[in-house]
């Protein structure tokens, strides 16, 4: 699983060092396996800086060139060679200083030195779009604001990411650890054990509101076993365009391929809290129903990778009036997916019973980012909170209104799992005692309510995102990790078995 920082630090506000960070995330259980860079633009536009063009004047020996006078912010300014058409006296300009390593579309490099064109001296080079990675654009030069000062480095004005990202290595049972949220939740209680009390910010949704009632979709989930909880809403008048640069630098860093804002918006969702999203284009959704259900053995059905399949009768299927639409919790359909003519959408979130995932997606063949957390088991309480998070994430990017109340099918719901705690059994799983204020504490950190507390021990809710919390050992496993096994002494001995 990836894990961008620059993502993180906006949960947690670290100034840490990437090193340090990992070394807690594996003493937390969430282990480091590598931390790569990533550059939104190769380079990061290093030696790049703001050049202001004092004079310019017709190259004496080629028609074509000009000879810049250009103040970098240096002691005194020099000579540029250039060949731009546009370049003028008086613009403000990015200039590639001597020794800067600029890089072809190939993404081969090749470096500014110094040097004479047509016997004129040029001691660096005034860019275009292309040259620095920013777009195609190869016309001329790129202009810009006239307020900037010379010699301000162009990565602190032009916007350039640049991230460092986590490679961890995620156990099977950490299905809350599954996203940006779930992670800074887990390293905000392993910096409380170091008297580092930082607050995790989680997205607003205060502005949630509906806009109008103009498209309603009626929803019928047939199978309340394999779709516990089922929400949606609908959203209209959307713009289908590029994502913005901060969203799509945050989907490029962990290795997710920007498509378009919709589907961008969703994937975001995904990754920032856990929870998979669906857009249907609601124009092709026939009837305006939305049916959860099984369908007959044997059932055609085109996935989005143009491959069509053979339904078994135990896939659960989100359906419109007349045909199936999407593989719960596994993959989309073809022919309802958003397109770049998209105009309105029904936006999906939903809890689907993880075995039943874990089968179709089996029986299919398909491994998504969707199937692989439904199959862990996602927090049902989570569902509505995401799918307004989306639902304002697609407003801010594509414009439109929320379109219909909240949908929200919640038939039966879950309560929260309770364990009683034993200090007598903790300190001697561990292997030696831990203070009772200290697993209060940790306890606390982790969100699991005390709700009593005895001389024998303590009485606990397990928050629903912890689905792999379950057992009275598994509550001691979890003290353990985050009080840290460095602090045991492990010459007294230590099991969870």
């Amino acid at each position: 699983m990836h894990i961008s920082y620059n993502w993180l630090k906006q949960f947690l506000k670290l100034d840490w060092e990437a090193s340090e960070t990992a070394e807690l995330l594996t003493d937390l259980g969430l282990e480091v396996e590598g931390i790569s860079s990533y550059e939104s633009v190769k380079g990061s536009l290093e030696g790049i800086v703001v050049g202001h063009v004092l004079s310019c004047e017709k190259h004496p020996n080629a028609d074509k060139l000009s000879l810049a006078i250009v103040d970098i912010g240096t002691e005194g300014a020099v000579q540029i060679v250039c060949g731009a058409p546009n370049v003028a006296k008086g613009q403000k300009v990015p200039v590639a200083t001597i020794g800067t390593t600029l890089y072809t579309k190939e993404g081969e490099a090749w470096v500014i030195k110094k040097g004479k064109i047509r016997g004129e001296e040029s001691h660096g080079m005034i860019c275009a779009e292309d040259e620095l990675g920013l777009g195609d654009d190869h016309d001329g030069i790129m202009i810009l604001d006239d307020s900037l000062i010379a010699g301000t480095p162009c990565a602190d004005i032009l916007d350039v990411e640049f991230d460092e990202v986590f490679e961890i290595g995620l156990t099977p049972n950490r299905a809350d650890a599954m996203s940006h949220y779930g992670v800074a939740r887990d390293l905000k209680a392993g910096l409380l054990q170091k008297e580092i009390k930082q607050e995790l910010i989680t997205p607003s949704v205060s502005k949630f509101h509906v806009d109008n009632r103009s498209l309603k979709m009626e929803v019928i989930v047939e199978d309340s076993d394999l779709a516990p909880r089922y929400c949606g809403i609908t959203l209209s008048n959307l713009i289908v365009q590029q994502s913005p640069d901060w969203l799509k630098n945050r989907l490029k860093a962990i290795g997710i391929a920007p498509k378009n804002n919709l589907v961008d918006a969703t994937n975001y969702v995904l990754h920032e809290l856990g929870q998979p999203m669906h857009a249907f284009d609601a124009d092709r959704v026939f009837g305006n129903k939305i049916v959860v259900k099984k369908m007959p053995a044997g059932t055609k059905f085109m996935t989005l990778d143009g491959e069509e399949r053979n339904l078994h009768e135990d896939d659960l299927m989100i359906c419109d009036a007349e045909k199936p639409m999407c593989i719960a919790g596994v993959f989309g359909g073809i022919n309802t997916g958003v397109t770049e003519n998209t105009k309105a959408i029904f936006l999906e979130s939903a809890y689907f019973d993880p075995i039943s995932v874990r089968k179709t997606a089996k029986r299919h063949g398909l491994n998504t980012d969707a199937s692989f957390r439904f199959e862990r088991g996602i927090d049902i309480e989570n569902v509505e909170y995401a799918l307004k998070r989306a639902a304002l994430l697609i407003k801010e990017i594509a414009g439109g209104n929320i379109s219909s109340d909240i949908i929200d099918f919640y038939p039966k719901k879950i309560k929260d799992h309770q364990v009683f705690l034993s200090f007598e059994k903790t300190n001697k799983l561990v292997g030696q005692e831990i203070s009772r204020d200290t697993i209060k504490s940790i306890l606390a950190s982790l969100e699991i309510k005390v709700n009593n507390m005895t001389e024998s021990g303590l009485g606990l809710t397990i928050p629903s995102y912890r689905v792999d919390v379950v057992r009275e050992v598994d509550v001691i496993e979890e003290i353990l990790r985050v009080y840290g096994y460095n602090n045991i002494d492990f010459k007294g001995g230590c099991s969870l078995h």
